[in-house]
């Protein structure tokens, strides 16, 4: 790439997609490893935080409806040679998130403790819970400019620095996690307060870290202006990809938690198993993940570019790729479930909930695979409307209705649940394709790409 144009790297989608999927891996490993050295802790101390960080967790979706919105509209400004325009773009997706980001922040330091008492947790847990929102709260901030800076890092082809930048927070994470839990060096036991200001710190140097790569790697720099100056059509346009595919991932974290409901009303071992095989499935999600994220940057740049057939045909191998892999990897999964599941706990009666559930993994994975990975390239070419309008029908009327249909009324348990998860995955991934197939983003682009030519 030449740095002082501002364009892009030429990557193959494998090139793109390793940093990707190391970066996701690293981003939840954190949120587990925290939980992991809490419990060492104290066992209240780890449901709090973990009980905060759902909570905060439904605030960072604010932020991916800037960031999702710039990873596209950049791209695609960036295949379409527009390089000043792509330019500009990044710069309103900072200032947007600049100001989400101060925004939820205050939110959530004033009023956290209101959000945190709606989870209906009580004394200890309620305590190291609220200490991680009022700390945590402010790193938000930092969090929201962090994946505003990632989105046009990556945006650019430059997915290994922002993997870099990833690999530092987690080691600046952990090791003040081990300050504040381990008593190393004769220093004081801070406990959740201490995690929580290593988590503040990790946000703080990764954003030093990405506006330093960004003007070494871009001659990109933020000013003054950008903050205080909106961009109206950078605006509209960022917002008319990123709320919808904010709405979507918002419905998705609700019906989830419905469904968890739905599974606490199973039992203690059926909720164990629950958690415990959603770790086990996330080997085959990271990758699927990090897959359709890397498609997602170049179908972009092809759409940028009015080259249609190398956007539709990358979509369709990438679709091919994610779900023989998502294949593999759950048959694998089942074939040794057993022992996998032995690893978390020993408990009979886990073991024998957990195990059929496995199996049911294999129906499902291929299905969820060919759901995100078209899902997020419909949304490269500007068409985000579809992919909300059937999560929200699908999620609600198939996801969450039939985990209590099969895995209540008819006492198949969590099996039946898995079974309802599975269809939802399969019929929105089935749409996806008949849509991705029928093209309808090809003439909306055509009239678009003309509309500017004439101005």
């Amino acid at each position: 790439m030449n740095e002082q144009t501002g364009n892009y790297k030429e990557q193959t989608l494998f090139q793109i997609t390793w940093p990707l999927f190391i970066e996701i891996a690293l981003h939840m490993s954190m949120g587990i490893i925290a939980t992991f050295m809490l419990g060492h802790y104290s066992d209240s101390a780890a449901a709090g935080v973990g009980v905060a960080n759902q909570l905060l967790n439904i605030f960072i979706l604010v932020f991916n409806v800037t960031s999702i919105g710039a990873t596209i509209l950049v791209g695609q400004k960036l295949g379409a040679g527009q390089l000043q325009q792509a330019r500009q773009m990044a710069r309103s997706a900072f200032g947007m998130n600049f100001w989400f980001g101060v925004i939820v922040a205050l939110i959530v330091f004033f009023f956290g403790e209101h959000f945190l008492r709606l989870f209906d947790v009580q004394g200890k847990v309620f305590e190291y819970g609220l200490i991680f929102i009022k700390i945590c709260g402010l790193s938000l901030f930092f969090e929201s400019l962090s994946l505003a800076l990632s989105a046009v890092l990556r945006s650019y082809g430059y997915t290994k620095e922002s993997m870099y930048v990833t690999v530092l927070m987690n080691v600046v994470s952990i090791g003040g996690n081990i300050l504040a839990l381990s008593g190393i060096f004769g220093l004081p036991l801070t406990g959740v307060s201490g995690v929580s200001w290593a988590i503040v710190a990790a946000r703080a140097i990764s954003v030093i870290l990405l506006l330093y790569l960004l003007y070494k790697k871009l001659s990109f720099s933020i000013k003054l202006r950008d903050i205080l100056k909106f961009n109206p059509d950078d605006f509209r346009g960022l917002l008319s990809i990123g709320l919808p595919s904010a709405g979507e991932g918002l419905s998705y974290q609700f019906s989830q938690l419905i469904i968890t409901g739905i599974v606490v009303s199973l039992g203690a071992s059926s909720l164990a198993a629950r958690v415990y095989i959603l770790n086990i499935s996330m080997l085959c999600f990271m990758f699927t993940m990090a897959i359709s994220m890397g498609t997602q940057i170049l179908v972009a740049r092809h759409i940028g570019g009015i080259e249609f057939e190398r956007a539709f045909q990358r979509g369709i191998r990438t679709l091919k790729i994610s779900m023989a892999a998502s294949l593999t990897v759950s048959l694998i999964i089942a074939s040794i479930g057993s022992p996998i599941l032995s690893i978390f706990t020993d408990d009979v009666n886990i073991l024998t909930v957990g195990i059929p559930v496995l199996w049911a993994i294999v129906f499902i994975e291929p299905g969820r695979a060919m759901n995100i990975v078209l899902m997020n390239t419909l949304k490269s070419t500007g068409d985000a409307r579809f992919p909300l309008i059937t999560g929200i029908i699908f999620m609600w009327g198939i996801a969450v209705v039939f985990s209590y249909i099969l895995g209540v009324h008819f006492g198949l348990g969590l099996l039946g649940i898995w079974i309802a998860q599975g269809m939802d995955e399969w019929i929105r991934g089935l749409l996806a394709l008949k849509r991705w197939n029928h093209r309808p983003w090809e003439r909306s682009i055509k009239v678009s790409h003309l509309r500017t030519k004439k101005a």
